[in-house]
């Protein structure tokens, strides 16, 4: 297939190169010159053939509603535009509304994986009509970890489902965090090796994963963590989950106290924070915040 991808950083730099290597032609348009494989957006469009199919990776929010807004004035009746960001649901249900009305196609897709999906494959978790995920079913299948990824439901299902496994990697992270800052101040015990639990937890127990995986490689690297400070940004789909456990009176405190361990990160520092900002660094590639 030929599509068009818009963004090409971190994620749709390498989403675009594991699209080439699985056979499908991939034209890239980034707003810095040296990326990209056209120059605008109308250039963009013009090289693809109806009905064109354009995936955007851009940051969610402003940039995702510019772009959006671009495309459409392009774009014409049977196109589909597929958004990877992590995009709030009801911005999503809205869009594709919108989109709907000028005839074309709109498909919300959760993206996870990181900059390690290049190697590993993404997951993917898909939202909208049964029509529009069919067509990108081979680009779905060519991205996803293991061919596997699910066709949630209706437009906005995707980035809900996303936005649910977000509020879970938090509430993952804060108890490894934890874990490891009561081992890491232990006075009975001050000689534990850290990364040597971490390796040794990664095989046969209960609590082994990949984000243990990439802790153990943070701490072979930096057993203290020294490099980092313990300031943690979060990227909204947290504060989104608990948004929509208020809202759905469903109690939620494992995640909420994750977030809220977020904002008391900006404060004060400690160990457990500097852990989770190495883990977003590890699998995001998410900007750190290095110490004063």
């Amino acid at each position: 297939m030929r599509i068009g991808m818009v963004g090409l950083g971190r994620m749709g730099g390498n989403m675009a190169e594991r699209l080439r290597l699985a056979g499908h032609e991939v034209l890239g348009y980034e707003r810095k010159e040296g990326q990209r494989d056209v120059a605008s957006y109308d250039e963009l469009v013009g090289a693809l053939d109806p009905p064109r199919i354009v995936w955007m990776m851009v940051p969610a929010g402003g940039p995702t509603e510019g772009v959006v807004g671009e495309l459409a004035g392009l774009l014409a009746e049977g196109d589909l535009i597929v958004d990877g960001a992590n995009s709030h649901f009801r911005d999503s249900m809205r869009r594709a509304g919108e989109l709907a009305d000028r005839g074309i196609a709109y498909v919300d897709a959760g993206v996870s994986g990181g900059i390690w999906g290049l190697d590993g494959g993404y997951g993917l978790m898909v939202g909208g009509s049964d029509d529009a995920v069919t067509r990108i079913a081979p680009i779905l299948d060519a991205l996803a970890a293991d061919g596997h990824w699910i066709h949630v439901g209706p437009s906005g299902s995707g980035h809900f489902t996303k936005m649910i496994h977000n509020g879970i990697e938090y509430g993952l992270m804060q108890a490894y965090a934890e874990g490891f800052e009561i081992l890491h101040r232990s006075d009975d015990f001050p000689e534990i090796d850290l990364h040597a639990v971490a390796e040794a937890w990664r095989h046969g127990t209960v609590v082994r994963s990949w984000l243990l995986d990439l802790i153990a490689a943070a701490l072979e690297r930096d057993p203290q963590l020294s490099e980092l400070a313990a300031y943690v940004d979060d990227s909204g789909f947290g504060r989104a989950t608990v948004v929509e456990a208020i809202e759905e009176a469903v109690p939620a405190p494992a995640i909420a106290a994750a977030l809220f361990a977020r904002f008391a990160s900006r404060d004060e520092s400690s160990f457990a924070m500097r852990l989770v900002a190495a883990l977003r660094r590890e699998f995001g590639g998410h900007a750190i915040h290095e110490p004063d």
